[in-house]
């Protein structure tokens, strides 16, 4: 089992961003919020991520990347949990929206409640 989180796997493009904004839906943990769109398996065959802190809590560009790097950091080193069985392929941003900095345990603690809320939502996705 591998703990990357390369190339592949990460959200770019502006056009999947774009809808899924528009149509996805969210699921949010305090501090940090999920939006999330299912994607046709024939259109994707990996579930792509991205990570966003807004720069309205956060002016300092240094502060905005360090909290993405411990959002990147817990998401990576615990993604085989959160999609064991990969019925269901996805488009997923995370919004970290409070003002305070955070450590990496708290992060990683609302990550693992933020993805027992999205299973219970989509049982489906459960294996």
């Amino acid at each position: 089992m591998k703990f990357t989180l390369g190339r592949d796997k990460k959200l770019k493009s502006r056009k999947a961003i774009g809808q899924l904004f528009i149509e996805g839906q969210s699921v949010k943990e305090f501090p940090i919020k999920m939006i999330f769109l299912p994607v046709p398996k024939e259109q994707e065959q990996i579930t792509k991520v991205a990570f966003s802190v807004p720069k309205r809590n956060f002016k300092h560009a240094v502060d905005r990347n360090r909290i993405k790097r411990l959002l990147r950091e817990a998401y990576r080193l615990h993604q085989h949990e959160f999609f064991e069985d990969h019925s269901q392929v996805y488009n997923i941003m995370f919004i970290y929206m409070q003002p305070k900095m955070p450590d990496y345990n708290k992060v990683e603690s609302k990550l693992k409640k933020l993805f027992l809320k999205f299973k219970s939502l989509h049982p489906a996705s459960d294996s």
